[in-house]
């Protein structure tokens, strides 16, 4: 079932020379969109500020675990397999199908933004989607570890949203020495 709905996504790889662009771009480019959307968020107010750090915490800790499984965890990517329509860049034959970074690590930037801002996380979550799927398009990962890896992401900034008591003072002394230093330059 995972390789038939990879070889239904993949077989147009390769066709489209307008799509393999567009993918290898929502690929490679999501991440620094997201960037610019957490930075714009930072300078807007205090609220922001918060969310911009709950996103920044719930990517370093999903980035972990994604390190974490890796050591213990691997799975040979499609083109290992099978023969595939695989689109530059080629990923190393060494690295694990399972978990995408990509996939985990946009996931958990838009889950996190989405429990406090509905429309921006609702937007990075469309666009945290055509990442993975752009990464089964491309040919470097089977549909399963898009799921798996979405879902991994997503879980991670749940369970730093729930509990997000533990990282509150963490993140108020932050924004308070961040503001603190900005009124201090702004007085010079």
């Amino acid at each position: 079932m995972d390789y038939r709905i990879f070889r239904a996504i993949n077989q147009f790889a390769g066709r489209y020379r307008l799509f393999d662009a567009i993918m290898i771009i929502i690929s490679q480019k999501v991440r620094y969109l997201y960037v610019v959307l957490l930075i714009f968020m930072w300078f807007r107010n205090n609220f922001y500020k918060k969310v911009t750090l709950f996103a920044g915490i719930s990517v370093v800790v999903t980035l972990l675990l994604n390190c974490f499984i890796k050591l213990f965890y691997f799975k040979p990517r499609p083109f290992l397999k099978f023969w595939v329509h695989l689109l530059p860049p080629s990923p190393s034959k060494k690295n694990s199908s399972f978990p995408s970074k990509h996939t985990t690590l946009a996931f958990a930037a838009a889950t996190s933004v989405l429990l406090y801002k509905r429309v921006v996380g609702s937007i990075m979550f469309i666009l945290a989607f055509l990442a993975g799927f752009s990464r089964i398009w491309m040919g470097q990962h089977f549909p399963s570890d898009i799921v798996g890896s979405a879902f991994l992401g997503s879980l991670t900034s749940i369970i730093v949203y729930i509990t997000r008591q533990v990282w509150n003072p963490f993140i108020d002394r932050v924004i308070h020495s961040y503001n603190r230093f900005c009124s201090l330059v702004r007085y010079r």
